[in-house]
């Protein structure tokens, strides 16, 4: 796989560690997961977040939600790194557009 398939993605937990991985998984996963976030707190909680995501899935990257558990906490956590989204401070979590 050449390195333009691939994207350095972080992970708020671990700073200054990164990682690449495929970028055509990441594209779709982020996508989606921008799309069914609010623009505000409260936010929706990792459940409501997963059960929304798997209808905007590609069956094509994610047939029947095959890896998207992982996929969508690696975009998660490496979107939360950037800044993209913020968690609230309940529990549980709920995650919304910064």
């Amino acid at each position: 796989m050449a390195q333009q398939d691939k994207i350095t993605v972080e992970n708020i937990n671990h700073p200054g560690q990164s990682r690449s991985v495929d970028r055509a998984r990441y594209d779709a996963m982020k996508k989606a997961y921008l799309k069914v976030l609010p623009g505000k707190s409260p936010g929706l909680t990792l459940a409501e977040i997963s059960v929304r995501l798997s209808r905007e899935l590609s069956q094509e990257l994610y047939p029947d939600g095959a890896r998207a558990g992982w996929w969508a906490k690696t975009v998660q956590l490496d979107l939360e790194a950037k800044g993209v989204i913020r968690r609230e401070k309940t529990s549980p979590i709920r995650l919304f557009r910064a």
